[in-house]
Order: C-alpha cells, then sequence, then structure tokens
C-alpha cells in the first residue's frame, strides 16, 4: 500500500476521531480556521486594491 494512502486514512481516522470525542472542540476550532482564513483573504484583497 502507499504511503500517501495510508497517512491520508489515518489523518481522516483522527479527525472522525476528535469530531466524535469532542465535538464543541472540533466546531470552535473550525469556527477560528474559518475566521482566520477570512481575514487572510480580506488582507490579501485589500494588498491588491492598494496596489492598483
Amino acid at each position: 500500500m502507499n504511503v500517501k494512502k495510508i497517512v491520508g486514512i489515518l489523518a481522516i481516522a483522527l479527525v472522525i476521531f476528535f469530531i466524535i470525542t469532542s465535538p464543541s472542540g472540533a466546531a470552535g476550532f473550525l469556527s477560528n480556521l474559518g475566521s482566520i482564513l477570512s481575514n487572510a483573504a480580506t488582507s490579501v484583497i485589500s494588498f491588491f486594491q492598494q496596489l492598483f
């Protein structure tokens, strides 16, 4: 079996385990991740608007 495939399956299993054992923690993590990505996108857009 390919090493990338094994690592991918283990990562998915870990995420499922984390969601099952701590759903509020997983939701908080995803909420924070969404905020970080949103802020990053806003910053990049602002940069390009100032550039042009």
